[in-house]
């Protein structure tokens, strides 16, 4: 119990959960403790141009995160390990790019995701269901994409940081290793793949 007290993750989500119950609770009629019917107009009058946003930003931010995070985790065992082995440290670049593609490929998308990014307005109060269709996808490509590319970062950071402490200890193992992180890095590419293909025939349609 005390190491998930202790855990970065219960800091981060407890705050969002405590919040998210308080704002349920309090907006909405008095007489109900948590207004259903209100809280699903409020989620129906959100702007699809503000989901389309939200996923273009969540697909850089992660994928920069997790290319962050692939970068902190192999460059610190690299410099580490050369300290003892210094011939170590050209070969085992290879792993901070692979890192740092990953935040590429986030970018990447993203530039594609905001190219279908247009003004929506109101059909007799309501936004019209294809935008409402278009916002959903173009936000679930951006999260689908970041949170790949988010994982893709640590699963090679790690693999980096092992393939360059093994490549200090014993020279030959590290093309065997090299393998690991190169199909490792490649699961970032299905995120962008299945990004593309959601958002690839959605689009903003304008209403007059």
């Amino acid at each position: 119990m005390e190491g998930t007290l202790l855990h970065p993750g219960f800091f981060l989500l407890a705050p969002l959960a405590i919040a998210s119950f308080c704002f349920m609770v309090g907006v909405g009629s008095s007489d109900r403790f948590i207004d259903w019917p209100y809280l699903w107009l409020l989620f129906r009058n959100i702007s699809p141009y503000f989901w389309a946003v939200m996923g273009v930003a969540l697909c850089v931010g992660t994928s920069i995160l997790g290319a962050a995070w692939g970068i902190f985790v192999t460059g610190s065992s690299l410099v580490g390990a050369a300290i003892r082995v210094p011939r170590i440290t050209s070969k085992n670049l290879i792993s901070i790019i692979f890192c740092e593609a990953v935040a590429i490929y986030g970018v990447i998308v993203a530039i594609i995701l905001q190219t279908k990014l247009e003004n929506v307005t109101r059909e007799q109060g309501l936004f019209t269901k294809g935008n409402m269709a278009a916002g959903y996808a173009i936000f679930g490509a951006g999260l689908t994409c970041g949170f790949s590319n988010l994982v893709c970062g640590m699963c090679v950071g790690i693999v980096g940081s092992s393939c360059a402490l093994s490549d200090a200890q014993n020279s030959t193992l590290f093309v065997k290793i090299l393998v690991v992180e190169i199909f490792g890095s490649a699961l970032g590419l299905f995120g962008v793949i299945v990004g593309i293909i959601m958002a690839g025939s959605q689009g903003f349609a304008r209403v007059a």
